[in-house]
């Protein structure tokens, strides 16, 4: 395998993936506006692309010699003004057409499972759009659909910090999320393979009641789970809607919609959900 970029690299799945990169001697070099965050993770100054993906003047030749793109861009909560269309979708696109002009043989793109069902909202708009772009683009391309990451899972832990977990509906909605290192796994295992999309989860399918009463265990709390009517939750995504900014509440409507249906993936990896809480509620209480 010749060299691999990672755009996010300093993300929660970017992080991962170079981990994974280090241990597997893979050649590789990663893209940060802030290049101290990746020497902070061990990689040499000629590893670092120091590059803004908004700014495509930034970009000019970085895939020289380089084989695979793996791109984790995406807003989470950003506070720097740019909208869902700047980075999902444009920053992107600033790296699919330097990818292009440098002929590389694949580019692999982090979305999310079911994305293509739920582009009315903010943030799968976007994102969904760039995958439509990245599928018309006539380079080998790899769209990976994770079921969530275990990092999605922290609300459950602060909420059973306080003796109680608050879910909408039943909470017998399904899912199995995937750890990041699982993830990164995965997606480096399947370059070569090159498969145009890579749908993932982790390997427990879990409602949210067993996430929920999994969390107040790992805490030594007695099980206290309150079920909120749904309505509640329609109500929420659409007061959020008329008075703050799309990209203030694009997580808040995306995770609110995710929570009120089944997301259930092909299973993969070795970390389950009870070890993760377990080793954070070690640290919380150390």
């Amino acid at each position: 395998m010749k060299q691999v970029v990672v755009a996010g690299a300093t993300g929660y799945l970017g992080q991962h993936l170079i981990r994974t990169l280090q241990a597997q001697n893979i050649p590789f070099k990663a893209i940060a506006r802030n290049p101290k965050k990746l020497s902070a993770l061990g990689l040499k100054p000629d590893q670092i692309i120091e590059a803004e993906v908004t700014k495509p003047e930034t970009l000019k030749g970085i895939f020289k010699s380089s084989d695979h793109v793996i791109s984790t861009v995406g807003i989470t909560r950003q506070k720097d003004g740019l909208t869902y269309k700047d980075v999902d979708y444009q920053a992107n696109k600033n790296l699919l057409d330097e990818a292009k002009s440098a002929n590389v043989a694949q580019f692999v793109y982090v979305s999310v499972i079911n994305g293509n069902s739920m582009r009315q909202l903010k943030i799968m708009e976007a994102k969904e759009q760039f995958v439509d772009e990245l599928a018309t683009s006539n380079l080998n391309y790899t769209i990976v659909r994770p079921n969530g990451f275990f990092s999605d899972l922290s609300d459950f832990l602060e909420m059973a910090k306080k003796g109680k977990v608050y879910l909408f509906g039943n909470g017998e909605f399904k899912l199995n999320p995937i750890d990041g290192s699982d993830l990164a796994q995965a997606i480096i295992d399947n370059l070569e393979a090159n498969p145009t999309e890579l749908i993932i989860g982790g390997p427990d399918i879990l409602t949210q009641n067993e996430i929920a009463e999994l969390a107040l265990k790992a805490l030594h709390k007695p099980v206290n789970i309150v079920h909120i009517p749904d309505w509640i939750r329609k109500l929420i995504i659409s007061l959020l809607r008329i008075v703050t900014s799309s990209t203030f509440y694009g997580p808040y409507e995306f995770f609110l919609t995710m929570m009120a249906q089944d997301n259930i993936a092909p299973r993969y990896g070795i970390n389950r959900v009870e070890t993760h809480f377990n080793r954070i509620a070690d640290d919380i209480q150390l």
